[in-house]
């Protein structure tokens, strides 16, 4: 499906001034970053632009410091991994379009790359001032958002500077929008969905325009009690939201009155408490009795669903199985994962758990597409309008 708006490669950058908004929200441990997928993931763009001779500015939020400096979600520590990824010097600024910024965004040479400081140290950041917009804007001659996972926010530096200054999207912007839309626009068939996770309400917009576009949509994680409640299955201690539960009622109407087949489990792991030293028993079946809690769908159905996403044509994976960070309700969370590394068809990964499972599993290679965007991700889904993509010039 074509992207339909300008992007990085239409713009003349060469000596220009480029305010790149990347999506630097990236784990901390003090000043170390333990993981840089994020940062990796903006790379291309950054190359693309010093390699064209631009003077690049980065800005990104990290965290939620709400408005107020937090010297802990201080960017430093990203623009050092950067760095060391780049192997060129990254200056950072020590404010958001402050005199700092303006200072060393005077002094780039072409080629040169500098970092602000935390876009969210700026009250005005959440909130879409157009004061702070203009600030940034101030900087630059050209605005690129190549930050996927918050372009479902309308913030000054996502939505608002591109109103100020010719707006472009970046590689990952571009890639992440082809590659999410076309699972529903024109997908190879079958089109198998799995979507786990603990709640149907985060996710009842994907399943409500999958249930018209997928052929089969199998259900996982703590997503399935409110399947059977509305059922009339017992559920034991499971994790279920009670405004889930009509939900779930109307999904199982909706499906039984269309084409793609809703799939639950068969057959549960289960659990006394939510620990990984906790007494366990497989439960061949759906009804799980009191003093029990079930933590990961079961063996028969993890090889069912393995067997259905092998025969795909497409495969989209948001949400893990159960839980999987216990090493005893792993399993149906890892025989997924391994399906959908191995499949044959267009195998497309979003959502920050089933992300971490593939890291987990060493797979990540092995998946044609993995989402950088959590929320943004399943409004693209949803078919919603992102913001932060909206804003950008048409091509």
């Amino acid at each position: 499906m074509a992207f339909g708006k300008a992007t990085v490669r239409d713009a003349d950058v060469d000596g220009k001034r480029v305010l790149v908004r990347v999506d630097f929200n990236v784990p901390l441990d003090g000043d170390v970053v333990t993981d840089d997928t994020r940062i990796r993931a903006a790379l291309p763009t950054i190359e693309y632009l010093t390699g064209e001779g631009a003077r690049v500015i980065l800005c990104s939020h990290l965290g939620r410091p709400k408005g107020q400096v937090v010297p802990e979600l201080s960017l430093a520590p990203a623009a050092g991994r950067l760095a060391k990824l780049t192997g060129k010097p990254v200056a950072i600024a020590a404010d958001v379009g402050g005199e700092d910024s303006r200072q060393k965004a005077e002094a780039l040479e072409p080629g040169d790359v500098l970092l602000l400081e935390n876009t969210r140290y700026e009250a005005g950041e959440t909130d879409n001032d157009p004061e702070l917009a203009r600030k940034l804007a101030d900087l630059a001659d050209l605005y690129v958002n190549d930050a996927f996972g918050t372009a479902h926010r309308a913030h000054a530096s996502t939505a608002g500077v591109a109103s100020d200054l010719p707006a472009f999207a970046g590689l990952l912007l571009e890639q992440e929008v082809e590659n999410l839309t076309s699972v529903a626009a024109d997908p190879t068939r079958p089109l198998v969905v799995v979507l786990g996770g603990s709640k149907v309400s985060d996710k009842v917009g994907v399943i409500d325009r999958f249930l018209e576009i997928a052929d089969q949509i199998l259900i996982g994680g703590a997503m399935c009690f409110p399947f059977f409640r509305a059922q009339g299955h017992s559920i034991g201690g499971s994790l279920c939201h009670d405004e889930d539960i009509p939900l779930a009622l109307e999904a199982l109407g909706k499906a039984e009155a269309g084409n793609c087949q809703l799939v639950l489990p068969t057959d549960l792991a289960l659990g006394r408490e939510f620990s990984s030293d906790t007494e366990t028993k497989e439960l061949d079946g759906v009804e799980v009795p009191d003093g029990w809690m079930g933590l990961d769908i079961g063996p028969k159905s993890a090889a069912d669903y393995a067997a259905r996403v092998s025969s795909a044509g497409t495969v989209l994976w948001n949400g893990p199985m159960g839980a999987f960070e216990l090493d005893p309700f792993a399993a149906g969370t890892r025989t997924v994962a391994e399906a959908v590394a191995a499949a044959a068809g267009f195998t497309v990964v979003g959502g920050g758990d089933s992300v971490a499972a593939l890291v987990q599993f060493g797979l990540t290679e092995n998946v044609d597409w993995v989402s950088t965007g959590g929320g943004a991700s399943l409004e693209l889904l949803e078919g919603k309008t992102l913001p932060g993509v909206a804003a950008l010039n048409d091509n």
